[in-house]
């Protein structure tokens, strides 16, 4: 009996091997990555902000998402993508509205990177920096994140937020401003290349223009295209109503960052 010990051992000690290992994968290097649980509404921070344009502009941010500096997007070390968070100027009480896409700042004592669009918001392109609070807001109903900007046609959850719409045609969006006389700016340059270029009203305060009417999906998707390569940005979506006129002022080109 004792030649057959040897091989029982072995045997015993090779499922012992095969458990260990096993439990080995519990190890945190081999667990899976839980994502990442969202910021609570209302949690604030302050400290000093800072903004970024060219070279970055055109490049892909941490997100994923490919960085436009006219978008209102920022950057910051902690917070998830797609947070939006409420940036007031301390020194002049401005704010805006930005959606987290990007990660940094990486310059010491800086809690937030914002975007040549949202930092002409609140006053700080000359200044460089500013002291600024933040808070977590709760995303705006109509605006869907930006990294379907420049999509060819609108996801199901963009449809189903728009349920009260009859979604038969399509107008191209090039941009969204708080500012209407920035928003205003942006259709006499849009107006002089495309047709029916409009200002209309959206949520939050938002000034968002628009070119084409009555335009089907096809029709929509090759508009943008050519809008794309005269502005920059496009985003196909169902047309709305509202159409709000205004006396046209003087465009504002966008300045050297930093």
């Amino acid at each position: 009996m004792s030649m057959f010990r040897r091989p029982i051992h072995a045997g015993f000690a090779l499922l012992a091997l095969l458990v260990f290992s096993t439990a080995g994968c519990g190890h945190p290097n081999a667990r899976a990555k839980l994502p990442t649980p969202p910021a609570s509404i209302g949690s604030n921070e302050a400290g000093v902000a800072s903004w970024y344009g060219v070279p970055y502009h055109g490049r892909r941010a941490a997100s994923g998402e490919i960085y436009d500096m006219e978008k209102f997007t920022a950057a910051h070390r902690t917070l998830p993508f797609q947070t939006w968070v409420e940036v007031t100027n301390a020194t002049n009480g401005k704010h805006v509205d930005v959606r987290i896409t990007d990660r940094g700042p990486f310059a010491h004592g800086r809690i937030i990177d914002l975007s040549h669009a949202a930092a002409r918001e609140i006053d700080m392109l000359g200044a460089g920096t500013a002291h600024v609070r933040l808070r977590v807001i709760v995303p705006p109903r109509e605006e869907r994140p930006e990294a379907a900007v420049g999509a060819a046609a609108p996801t199901e959850i963009e449809a189903a937020n728009s349920a009260s719409i009859h979604i038969d045609w399509y107008v191209v969006q090039a941009g969204a401003f708080a500012d209407r006389e920035r928003a205003e700016a942006l259709r006499v340059t849009l107006e002089e290349l495309f047709a029916d270029a409009r200002v209309i009203a959206g949520s939050r305060n938002l000034w968002r223009v628009v070119a084409g009417r009555e335009m089907t999906l096809d029709q929509a998707n090759e508009l943008a295209v050519r809008v794309r390569k005269e502005i920059g940005a496009a985003l196909v979506v169902p047309e709305p109503g509202g159409n709000v006129p205004q006396e046209p002022s003087t465009p504002q080109l966008p300045v050297t960052p930093r």
